[in-house]
């Protein structure tokens, strides 16, 4: 969707990108940082700064800022009237229940992938799970089972354009960084319709995923288990865990 130039707000726009400012590399900013990383004058990032402090969304000792939990209010606000995760976490529930291992529904945004639903069963290899598997963790597409099948789900035209120029940064050893490589990683994704990812994002994870589509066949979200390398050998992969993902995702089609 494309406004009007007249119609869009700027400053509401530059308050936005001081919030997503924020991560887990910078958890605390100035405003010489906030500016470095939104582009905007270390005057303007003042300003925002400021004003976000005064609405409470942001917490500050005077010279640093940091985000405060009222921001949790969007997150909320989400997950309680979206019906995409309402939808799914039953079935994850269900899964999770069933094989006690971790489940996730995750969607696209940008250049990463967004945990909108998850379920967890109690096994021990869970506890030993990679880092930031938590509801709303945004985790790196590129480097993810999830974020493959999503950018598998794109068509060429835009996944080319998503790819062009993009910094694929290498998180493990296995990381595909190669831009020609991915490129060709994603097409045996879009061929097989589901994704394995060994070690790519964490080193000892392994994490297998397929799309969600509706009944128009549009991809939604994506559906991943993810384990250790004994959970997913390549027979227990096939034998198991593919066929009870592709079934979930079948009884969730008429749903979505």
């Amino acid at each position: 969707m494309s406004i009007a130039k007249a119609d869009y707000i700027e400053g509401l726009a530059k308050g936005l990108a001081v919030l997503e400012a924020f991560d887990t590399e910078r958890q605390r900013l100035n405003a010489t940082l906030a500016a470095q990383r939104t582009g905007i004058t270390r005057a303007a990032a003042r300003r925002h700064l400021l004003t976000l402090a005064e609405l409470g969304y942001l917490e500050t000792d005077g010279s640093h800022y940091w985000l405060s939990a009222r921001v949790l209010r969007f997150a909320g606000s989400y997950m309680a009237t979206s019906r995409l995760p309402r939808t799914l976490q039953p079935t994850l529930n269900r899964l999770a229940a069933q094989t006690q291992a971790a489940f996730s529904a995750v969607v696209l945004d940008g250049g990463e992938g967004v945990i909108v639903a998850r379920s967890a069963g109690n096994a021990e290899p869970v506890r030993a799970l990679a880092y930031g598997l938590h509801l709303g963790a945004r985790l790196p597409a590129h480097a993810t089972s999830t974020g493959r099948v999503l950018l598998a789900s794109l068509p060429k035209v835009e996944f080319t354009a998503w790819l062009k120029g993009r910094d694929l940064p290498r998180i493990t050893p296995q990381t595909e960084v190669n831009p020609k490589a991915f490129k060709a990683l994603i097409e045996q994704v879009r061929q097989d319709d589901w994704c394995l990812a060994r070690d790519a994002h964490e080193l000892g994870i392994h994490a297998l995923a397929v799309p969600l589509r509706d009944m128009q066949g549009r991809t939604l979200a994506a559906l991943n288990v993810v384990g250790t390398a004994e959970q997913f050998s390549d027979a227990a992969v096939q034998r198991k865990w593919l066929p009870l993902l592709l079934d979930a995702a079948r009884e969730l089609r008429p749903l979505l």
